[in-house]
């Protein structure tokens, strides 16, 4: 049978800078309406699904730029070509549908082309590809292993193994209520270790010997590897002061960690939040959402002052205290008190503060005390190339790596999973064989009272800061200045502007260039 077309939109309304969604229903009595995106390339018009693979994000409210198409939400994105997936968090290609053009009209045909997503093959490669850490970057490797034609054994180690899961939205929705850890997405689809042969052992590695290519597991399980990818990301640091084990004090890094938080809540209306960290501010948030007493108690002046500058530090702690949360800064935790679980958080002045729960957001160590035979610095990262190569047949990614950040001379850590997600995807493809080296721009983004902040780019210690729009009402684009260019972005409400920088700052910018692109 013949596939339906269907007469969608005028050729002419589908621009160069911004895809078009139209929604198409099938001929069957029960059908739904199935969004489809229209873009622009060069004289043709493609078309694929409206929908970011990863969360949902509605692709026509992004960007085109470069060629890609870039998703609103998480700047993920993908070539307007073909669909193909470029950057994640998505890891995988947009679904693709055939179109026609006639006398100006635009026809879709339905069903969806047959996916050229990466097939399983029999194996012909005798080689053996070890993925340790199974979050983010190990999702995104295994994914990018394949999708790079490596048709060898490739084996995903970790004690969450079995499902790979967005751990972002344990301090952005689980706290809060809005969404119970079991239901926290998992990065892959179900059937996806089993269509792609992805072999998975469900414990965390004890030793890992880099010369020898062995590891020796936790569950009593061995493995020689021809190359290996270390993903482990960071472990939380827990308090050290007196008291700190209490029942009622947690970290937060895994489904565990949020279900112990949310029961020792249980009758519980006071918690104290040690560290203004991203993670530590975000279930600050959260808890508010749920009406707890949320105190937050951390030396420096602002929050995020070394990463935002103290105005944005100041905007953030502003827009904290409007939703009910108290703040004692400068200041250190010297004890927890109480009998069997925290009662009281005594600080170094003196003052007590009452807690039922007090929750660590203190930062992380790189996961790496497992591994020997390579170099690794003073807070056990891994130096590693541009081709995230830390020794021979040795990779690393994410939270562990100090990589050379693109276009800025500088060595740097970044702490955040779509940065993990960018530099696995460039380790598979090196250990696939297939030649990458990173160029990316870093992005995360934060989640504080229904806002979503954007963080493009990477600057420590900005020379200046100049502020678009309304810094107060939670609705600006800031450029963070280095050297005379523009080192990051931080954003509100400028979801488009950011869709179009993510692109544009693969290439060094003024304050003058970007805010044009930020303009349209």
């Amino acid at each position: 049978m013949s596939p339906i077309q269907h007469k969608v939109a005028r050729a002419a309304e589908v621009s160069a800078e911004r895809g078009k969604r139209v929604c198409i229903k099938g001929n069957e009595p029960d059908a739904k309406e199935t969004p489809i995106l229209l873009v622009r390339d060069g004289d043709d018009i493609r078309a694929y699904t409206a929908e970011c693979p990863h969360a949902g994000g509605p692709l026509d409210e992004g960007a085109i730029c470069n060629g890609r198409i870039v998703c609103p939400w998480h700047k993920g994105t993908f070539e307007v070509r073909d669909g193909s997936l470029v950057e994640p968090p998505a890891l995988k290609a947009l679904t693709r549908y055939e179109t026609t053009v006639n006398d100006g009209d635009v026809y879709i045909a339905l069903p969806a082309v047959d996916s050229e997503e990466f097939a399983s093959k029999a194996q012909t490669n005798a080689r053996t590809m070890l993925v340790v850490g199974a979050g983010a970057a190990g999702a995104a490797a295994c994914a990018a292993l394949r999708e790079a034609g490596f048709d060898g054994r490739v084996v995903l180690a970790g004690g969450d193994a079995r499902e790979p899961y967005d751990r972002t939205s344990l301090s952005k929705f689980t706290l809060a209520g809005d969404m119970p850890p079991d239901d926290v997405p998992p990065l892959l689809d179900a059937d996806f270790f089993e269509k792609h042969d992805i072999d998975r052992i469900e414990s965390d590695v004890m030793h890992l010997d880099a010369r020898a290519r062995h590891a020796d597991f936790v569950d009593g399980k061995k493995l020689d590897y021809d190359t290996a990818l270390i993903c482990t990301g960071g472990t939380p640091k827990p308090l050290t002061m007196p008291g700190a084990n209490l029942g009622h004090v947690h970290l937060l890094r895994t489904r565990d960690d949020a279900r112990a938080i949310l029961t020792s809540l249980e009758g519980h209306k006071r918690a104290v939040i040690v560290g203004a960290s991203f993670i530590g501010l975000e279930a600050a948030s959260c808890l508010r959402k749920r009406g707890v007493d949320v105190t937050v108690v951390a030396p420096g002046k602002v929050p995020f002052a070394k990463q935002f500058g103290e105005r944005i530090g100041d905007m953030f702690r502003k827009l904290h205290e409007k939703n009910g949360v108290a703040f004692h800064m400068n200041a250190r935790v010297s004890s927890l008190v109480g009998g069997n679980a925290v009662r009281e958080v005594m600080l170094d002045s003196g003052e007590k503060i009452a807690a039922d729960i007090v929750i660590a957001g203190t930062g992380v160590a790189p996961a790496t005390q497992f591994l020997t035979g390579v170099a690794r610095n003073e807070d056990g990262s891994l130096t590693v190339n541009t081709t995230m190569l830390a020794a021979p047949h040795l990779y690393a990614a994410g939270d562990i790596a100090q990589f050379p950040l693109p276009r800025s001379g500088q060595s740097v850590r970044i702490e955040h999973w779509r940065v993990a997600q960018q530099h696995a995807r460039v380790a598979a493809y090196n250990m696939a064989g297939q030649p990458r080296d990173y160029a990316g721009v870093p992005y995360f983004w934060t989640f504080h009272y229904d806002k979503t902040f954007d963080y493009l780019g990477h600057v420590s210690e900005p020379d200046s800061v100049e502020i678009d729009g309304d810094l107060d009402a939670q609705h600006f684009i800031a450029f963070l200045m280095k050297d005379s260019q523009v080192g990051a972005v931080v954003a509100c409400e400028y979801d488009a502007a950011v869709c179009r920088l993510a692109e544009a700052m693969r290439e060094p910018l003024t304050l003058e260039q970007a805010r044009r692109i930020a303009q349209g």
